[in-house]
């Protein structure tokens, strides 16, 4: 059987999938855990609370058809603490959803003054967010969940957390995009992967 010219190509670091007898092969990207660092492991962590708390929920509710009470805000409070810290990660990978319509109907510098604006507005809403959440805190501070006796302001902490982890990646990020010459928004085919820190 002959090949066109072009046919079966894949990118040059994946390898063939198709033999010249048709044979399918592949083989895994290798895992490294290298890149993930601290607010990934404690998103993790807190997602897999929340889902062991869930199936807690699940299986006293229909398999004992006597429902844990505390469940519930326990979940509630496992998904906020999930989501804020992940909050951090996706800043840190520039996963956050963007607009970059704007950007190619522009000239290249009013993008890049405008991409610079983006982040730097970015950093002062983190921090902003970390200082209204540590007043929070402070008003709050004699607040007690309302099912388990313990204060709001282990949630409201995990909340501060986030968004100053968030507002460090977003410093990063700033500095990495200022050295780089452009960020995602201006060239978004260019897909960065680098790894901060």
């Amino acid at each position: 059987m002959t090949h066109t010219e072009g046919q079966n190509e894949v990118p040059p670091s994946s390898g063939p999938v198709l033999d010249d007898e048709g044979h399918f092969h592949a083989t895994d990207a290798p895992i490294d855990l290298g890149e993930y660092v601290l607010e990934d492991w404690l998103s993790l962590a807190f997602f897999w609370l929340l889902g062991a708390c869930v199936f807690y929920q699940f299986f006293t509710r229909y398999a004992l058809n006597d429902s844990a009470a505390w469940t519930e805000e326990i979940a509630r409070y496992l998904l906020i603490a999930t989501t804020f810290i992940a909050i951090a990660a996706s800043v840190r990978r520039t996963r956050h959803i963007h607009v970059d319509f704007l950007y190619r109907i522009v000239p290249a510098r009013v993008g890049r003054t405008l991409s610079t604006l983006v982040d730097l507005v970015r950093v002062a809403f983190f921090a902003i967010a970390v200082l209204l959440t540590l007043q929070m805190m402070q008003r709050m501070e004699h607040l007690q969940m309302t099912i388990i006796d313990l204060p709001m302001n282990i949630i409201y902490g995990i909340c501060a957390f986030g968004f100053l982890c968030a507002t460090v990646r977003s410093i990063q990020v700033t500095v990495e995009n200022w050295r780089r010459g452009f960020s995602i928004l201006e060239r978004p085919e260019h897909e960065i992967e680098e790894v901060i820190e």
